[in-house]
Parts: structure tokens; C-alpha cells; sequence
């Protein structure tokens, strides 16, 4: 199969980050055969032996399963890979590390790996003092190592070379003046291909037009490593969409195409299925156009993606259908943001936890032996999460069915493409870009100027498209949370919780804005509200507007729910969208909406709760029902209601955020109404409670003076209060209400906000410190209170 000639079409395992699992690259390989893909490249880089530690050889356990892997790729009729980055650190004038060089390699050869490449990406130019010396320049260390090598090897027809240079962004002047790249092309072996991404590290496009001018310079038709589903350089985004922007035509000018594809395993099942359509329809003869159509292509993959949905797959791939035959696959997890940039660039946060209490049977947990016992011991706790099922008020629904098709259809489209959203993304961006930037047609009083009910009308009506836009994405949420295929849930969830919650806070931020008779944007002449200086987020462009379709994706971070985080008022404070996702996933849909009058009786029910749990008994000086209710939420609801938000699920109100824009205004009307009317409702010296201390002490709240320091509130000029129950399993949607507040707040002009908290309730105190809060006074403010914890705005 393999021949020098040959059109290598496949998928390169390049990514940052944790390598997929033994038993997933199996699988990896039954879809490629069942696709006609022919070429599988192993390059993992966060594989200690490929790239950080290349110059020790591998054990025998290690061998045996990479001369298993080396053997099914055989049998599947696939051509094995294997690469090798020693670019880091490599002396190359030093006959010792080629020594080592030619040692690993040669065990690989020994296993029956018969094609090779050597990496030199995502390094320093620089050279060792030894090296300069014996070489002119670093290109010409380079090409001498590699030709070396593939002499050594005894010019195996397929070996591949990965300059440093690897797109024409990278080069320097340019393509054609590059010193570096001319040296490659000119000394190179004429039997080594080299690899290339295109004009970026992700080009967006290929076209036999911008690879003139490379293959002209390095003398021969290059091989595209092709980064177009590669997502390891954003923690927030997954690309499930077609393969597109590369025309069949393309083969005639490459010697191949790899796809480097996503981190998660189960999120490449369209992009490579795609790819196989894209390799099929030249290799039948057909012209560009009737060779691969993206449209085509997509709606086959989609269909046979659906029937992979509905399998009943355990993290792990533990349940297959007879006829693919696979065995059970181990999950992964992504580790820690680098600054480094590979063909794709940097890896991502774990999900995984080590505060699981769930229980799973161990036969439930597939044996990876190139997993590590601590990082084994932390995924089991985000198999137990999912395998946790909860019959709480706030717990776990059961009931797993497949995904319909609209809704894998919406999958995809939300997480489409690097450089491209799919229909629904893109109308949600639309119609939420337009919302902010006529957000005065339902102001105060329009901005000073009088708007027509037509303009009004076609507020609500986007903004009603807009809800109902993001109310799909809850239920797809939920949908994902129950779907029958675990697998995929497993590595599919960050990303929908996440967007789930953006979409949360945007949707609750334009029912604050638009609520009934009830223009919440005060108006250009309010002191606080000042279109000029506080709507900036009115006419700020989109990411992609700002940095243009020619930016790498890694510019403008978060995809999908990053451009909606930066259309609100406070999208540029990152550490409140951008968390961890829950230990247990819950299906439970949420909603915020602003406070209604209705509401007063179930908050106030909501919140003695919690207090009589915190103390543990009723004190007798406070039976009075709404004592805790007057006291906590009270005035705020019935002096700033318009900054009273609710938590709601499925089965009622479950938490609410209040908050105060101006406090210094806001204490003068309490001053005067609210605590002469609660004096009389709670006087200091109730009946029968005469001399006992302990009894009078709560009934005093009302009756002492609540002054805050000139200090705190020149800048934190607002306050907020946040209660939630505390049965929720999902605490990120507390997380959603406090900023949704905080939007509200930050949308009329305040600069910054400070909340009150015991300073024994840790639990508290950690939640807002993570949201952005430091501590900002400790007593001096309110001593009953203790602690005052304040964030700029």
C-alpha cells in the first residue's frame, strides 16, 4: 500500500495535551478504514517519550502496545506514522543525541513502523555556541540531522519533515525571501516531504494558488498538517463541523493531508467523516465541484453520527455494536493553558475532581496502562458524576434517550468552525448585537428622545427571538445531560454547560432590558447613567469584527460563548463566565428573571429557611414570619425592586440576587420610609422579652443607624445580596444570577459593588472571591456583619 507517490490522507494525533487512549486510537482506525482514509501520523506532544523525554526508548510494556497499534494500523490497511520531536533540546552537532536519535528510532523500526517524521515545530531559533559553530545556520543544522536520519532508515518512503517555519505567518521576510526555508528546499533529500499548515497556523483556506509560492521554494509539493478542528489552544471551544475550505483540486499540488483534529475523541467524528468524503470524491475521478459537496458531505455525516448517538456508550466505550467490534475505550482530559502555540497551539483545563462522593462499580472503569494511577484515581470521581443519579429537588433527572436529529443539527451549528459559526449561532449573534445596540428604544425614556412604537415593537420582537434562541439551548443542554450515549457526554459537556450559562446571563441581562413599561437603562441626564461613557458595550464590535477573518482563531477567545460574554457590559471580566463545569451534571433547566411582586412570599419563605437551618433552632425574638424576609431582602424589594433578580428551576424559586445602584440615595429613602414603617412592625422592647438581651438583640437591626464609610462607597457605590438554596447541584447558576446582576449594575453607570458576609461562612467567602471580590473592610463598616467584600465594575 504504501509507495512513494502515494496521496497520504488522515488524521495526525498533534494535539496539546493528554494523548488519546490506546483503545480510542482502535477505534480511530475502523473509522478511517470504514472512511478510505490511509494514513494515521502519532505525534502527540504531551506524550513524554515524543517530545520532552524523545531520547529514552521505550519500555517493553510500552512496546508491546505500540507494536500493537503499529500491527492493527497494518491490518487496517493504514500507513503508521511515527514522529519524533527533538527540537527542544537537541544538541545537533552532538554525536551522542544523534546516537540516541537513531536508537529510538530504530526500536520504533524494529516494532515494524516502516514511516517516520521528525518534528522541529514550536521552538527557539536559536542555536547552542557548539552548534554554531558547526553550522552555518539553523536551518542547516536541521536538514543535516534529518537527512542523516533518513539515511539511517534506509529512505523510507514516507518520512516527513516539520520545519519551524511551518506557515507562511511564521516566515521571515516571507515565503519566497525566507533564508530559512530556501536552505530547506535547496538541501533537503528529495525523498523527505515537509510539512505545511498554509498562510496560518489554522488557515481558514487552502487554494493550489497559495501553495505556489511554498512549493516552488521548497521544491517539491508539501503535506498539509491541517489544523482546521484542532481546539487546543481554547478551553471553550470544540469544532464539530465539516471539513471545508480546501477544494479536491488541492491533491494535485500536496504530497498529503493530515487533519489534526480535536482534543476529544468523540467530538471528530463529522470532521473526519468529512475528510473521508472530501479523499473519496477525488479518488473516483469526478470534477471539484461533484467531488465534494460540504452540504453533502455534512447531512451523510449527520446521519450516520446519529446512529452513533443512540448507542449506549459508558465513558469508555464499553458498549459497542457487534459489527464495528471495539473494544472499551478510556476517557481523557485536557491539562493546563501553556503559551506555547502548536499547529493548533495550547491545551486546556480537566474537568476532573478530587470531592466526588458518587459511587461506580469498579467494573465500570475501563484499565488504561498508559494512564497514571493519580490521574486514574481522579477521572473515576467525573465517571461517578456521571453515573450519579440523584432524586433531590435539586438532583440529577434520569430517563437517557438519543438526541433528535434539529438537535444535532443545533450541536453542530453552535460549534461549527474556527473561522465561521453555523445558521443558529450566527442569528443569535445577529439578533443580540442588534438588541444592545437599540437597547434606548426601551430605556427610561428613550435617551432624551422620543422612539416610535413601531421601533419599540421590533425591540420586543428580536428580543423574543433572541429568548426563544436561547431557551433551545437549555433544552439541548438537558438533552445532552440525558442523552443515551455517555461518551459523548463526557466529552462534549464543558462545552454546552458552558455556553448554557453565558446564554443564561445574556437572556435574563435582555429580559432585565426590556421588561414591560419598565425601561430599565436610566437616561442620559441621570447621574449615574451616562450613555456616552457607560454604553461603550452599545458599539463595540464583535471578536471577529475587531480582529478580522485573516486573525488565528486564538486572538478572540471562547468561540460562540465568548462573543456573546463580550457584547454585555461585563465581558471583559473573564473570571465570571469562565469556570470549571460541576462534578454532577444536572438536566434541570433554569431561568433568571427580574423580580415580580409574587415573588415576595416565596423569598421570604426561601430565606427564613435558610436562616433557621443555619442556626439550627427558631429563635423565639424573631417568630415573627417575616422578620428574616424584612431584614435581608426587604427594603431592597420594596425601594430597588428594578435590581431584584429570581432563580427559578422547574419546580419553583430557588434563589435571587438584589442589588442596590446607589446606596448613598438609597439609605436616605430607607431613612425615610422603610425603617420608620419596620420600627413600628418590630419595636425594640416587644411584649414579654423585657430584659432579656439575647431576645432584644435581632429586633435592634431596625433600630440602629447603617452608615457606610465615605471611602467604601466612592468606589463601590452599589451593594448586592445573593441567596440561593442550598440543595443546588449545579452552583454555576448561582454564579449566572450574581453576574447577571452585575451586568444590570454595571449597564447603569456603577463602578463597583461590595456585598456583606459573615466571616464564618467560608462557603461564601470562597464563591465570591473565585467571581472577582477581595476583602475590602473587616468591621469597620458593619460590625454585625464583619466582613465587607467589594469588586470594580
Amino acid at each position: 500500500m504504501e509507495g512513494r507517490h502515494e496521496f497520504l490522507c488522515g488524521v495526525v494525533e498533534g494535539f496539546y495535551g493528554r494523548p488519546w487512549s490506546m483503545e480510542q486510537r482502535k477505534v480511530l482506525f475502523q473509522w478511517m478504514q470504514m472512511w478510505s482514509l490511509n494514513t494515521y501520523l502519532y505525534g502527540p506532544k504531551d506524550d513524554l517519550k515524543h517530545r520532552l523525554l524523545w531520547r529514552e526508548v521505550y519500555s517493553a510494556e510500552e512496546e508491546a502496545q505500540l507494536k500493537a497499534l503499529v500491527s492493527e494500523a497494518e491490518s487496517r490497511g493504514l500507513t503508521f506514522v511515527y514522529a519524533l520531536s527533538p527540537g527542544q533540546d537537541i544538541v545537533f552537532s552532538s554525536s551522542c543525541d544523534l546516537t540516541l536519535l537513531k536508537r529510538k528510532l530504530r526500536q520504533v523500526s524494529d516494532l515494524g513502523c516502516q514511516a517516520f517524521a521528525l518534528l522541529f515545530d514550536d521552538i527557539d531559533h536559536s542555536m547552542c555556541q557548539s552548534d554554531t559553530e558547526a553550522f552555518s545556520s539553523f536551518a542547516h543544522a536541521q536538514v543535516t540531522v534529518a537527512n542523516e536520519i533518513f539515511r539511517f532508515l534506509g529512505e523510507p518512503p514516507v518520512f516527513l519533515f516539520c520545519p519551524t517555519e511551518y506557515c507562511s505567518s511564521l516566515c521571515t521576510p516571507s515565503v519566497s525571501k525566507s533564508p530559512y526555508l530556501l536552505t530547506i528546499g535547496e538541501d533537503l533529500l528529495p525523498g523527505i516531504s515537509v510539512i505545511w499548515t498554509g498562510n496560518k497556523v489554522i488557515s481558514r483556506e487552502l487554494s493550489p494558488e497559495s501553495l505556489a509560492e511554498v512549493q516552488s521554494v521548497l521544491r517539491r509539493p508539501p503535506l498539509i498538517w491541517d489544523n482546521l478542528h484542532a481546539n487546543d489552544y481554547d478551553s471553550r471551544r470544540v469544532f464539530l463541523g465539516p471539513f471545508k475550505g480546501r477544494p479536491p483540486g488541492l491533491r494535485a499540488h500536496l504530497r498529503g493531508l493530515l487533519l489534526n483534529p480535536n482534543c476529544e475523541f468523540e467530538a471528530n467524528f463529522i470532521p473526519l467523516h468529512t475528510l473521508g468524503s472530501w479523499y473519496k470524491g477525488k479518488e473516483e475521478g469526478k470534477g471539484d465541484e461533484e467531488a465534494y459537496s460540504v452540504d453533502r458531505a455534512l447531512s451523510a455525516a449527520l446521519q450516520d453520527w446519529m446512529k452513533e448517538l443512540s448507542l449506549p456508550l459508558q465513558p469508555g466505550r464499553q458498549v459497542r455494536p457487534t459489527d464495528l467490534k471495539p473494544s472499551t475505550l478510556s476517557v481523557k482530559s485536557k491539562s493546563s493553558d501553556s503559551s506555547d502555540n502548536q499547529h493548533g497551539a495550547q491545551p486546556k483545563c480537566p474537568i476532573t475532581s478530587s470531592q466526588s462522593t458518587g459511587a461506580l462499580a469498579s467494573d465500570e472503569i475501563p484499565a488504561d496502562p498508559f494512564m497514571s494511577h493519580d490521574l486514574k484515581a481522579g477521572e473515576n470521581q467525573v465517571f461517578r458524576s456521571f453515573s450519579h443519579e440523584k432524586t433531590s429537588r435539586r438532583g440529577l433527572c434520569s430517563g437517557r434517550v438519543p438526541l433528535s436529529e434539529s438537535q444535532v443539527r443545533l450541536l453542530v451549528g453552535l460549534y461549527y468552525l474556527p473561522h465561521e459559526h453555523g445558521p443558529h449561532a450566527q442569528n443569535l449573534l445577529q439578533d443580540l448585537t442588534w438588541l444592545k445596540g437599540n437597547c434606548h428604544c426601551v430605556s427610561v425614556n428613550g435617551n432624551g428622545k422620543k422612539v416610535a412604537p413601531q421601533k419599540v415593537e421590533e425591540w420586543r420582537e428580536c428580543a423574543g427571538r433572541f429568548l426563544a434562541a436561547c431557551d433551545d439551548v437549555a433544552l439541548l443542554h438537558s438533552a445532552v445531560v440525558n442523552s443515551i450515549n455517555r461518551a459523548v457526554l463526557y466529552d462534549l459537556y464543558p462545552y454546552i454547560w458552558d455556553l448554557r450559562n453565558t446564554l443564561l446571563v445574556a437572556k435574563a441581562f435582555i429580559c432585565w432590558l426590556g421588561e414591560e413599561d419598565k425601561g430599565r437603562i436610566l437616561s442620559e441626564g441621570s447621574p449615574l447613567g451616562s450613555w456616552k461613557n457607560c454604553f461603550h458595550w452599545c458599539g463595540a464590535s464583535s471578536g471577529a469584527e475587531l480582529h478580522g477573518v485573516e486573525a488565528e482563531p486564538w486572538v478572540f477567545k471562547g468561540g460562540l460563548s465568548g462573543e456573546v460574554q463580550m457584547l454585555l457590559p461585563v465581558g471583559t471580566s473573564s473570571e465570571l463566565f469562565s469556570h470549571p463545569p460541576p462534578l454532577f451534571p444536572t438536566s434541570r433547566l433554569y431561568n433568571i428573571r427580574p423580580f415580580q411582586q409574587k415573588d415576595k412570599v416565596e423569598l421570604y419563605r426561601m430565606v427564613r429557611q435558610l436562616y433557621q437551618r443555619g442556626k439550627g433552632s427558631q429563635d423565639a425574638a424573631i417568630s415573627h414570619p417575616d422578620f428574616i424576609g424584612d431584614r435581608c431582602l426587604g427594603a431592597s424589594l420594596a425601594l430597588c425592586p428594578e435590581y431584584s433578580l429570581v432563580l427559578e428551576d422547574e419546580l419553583g424559586v430557588c434563589g435571587c440576587a438584589v442589588g442596590i445602584l446607589d446606596v448613598r440615595s438609597f439609605a436616605k429613602r430607607c431613612q425615610a420610609t422603610w425603617l420608620p414603617a419596620m420600627r413600628d412592625k418590630y419595636p425594640s422592647r416587644p411584649h414579654g422579652a423585657s430584659g432579656h438581651t439575647a431576645t432584644k438583640e435581632p429586633l435592634l437591626y431596625f433600630h440602629e443607624e447603617q452608615d457606610y464609610p465615605d471611602s467604601l462607597l466612592y468606589h463601590f457605590p452599589s451593594q448586592l445580596r445573593l441567596e440561593a438554596l442550598p440543595e443546588l447541584v449545579d452552583c454555576s447558576v448561582s454564579r449566572s444570577l450574581l453576574t447577571t446582576l452585575l451586568t444590570a449594575l454595571k449597564a447603569n453607570g456603577s463602578q463597583g459593588v461590595f456585598c456583606e458576609v459573615q466571616p464564618t461562612d467560608g462557603l461564601r467567602m470562597e464563591f465570591l472571591t473565585k467571581l472577582g471580590f477581595l476583602e475590602i473592610l473587616r468591621g469597620e463598616a458593619r460590625p454585625r456583619e464583619g466582613v465587607v467584600l467589594g469588586r470594580l465594575l
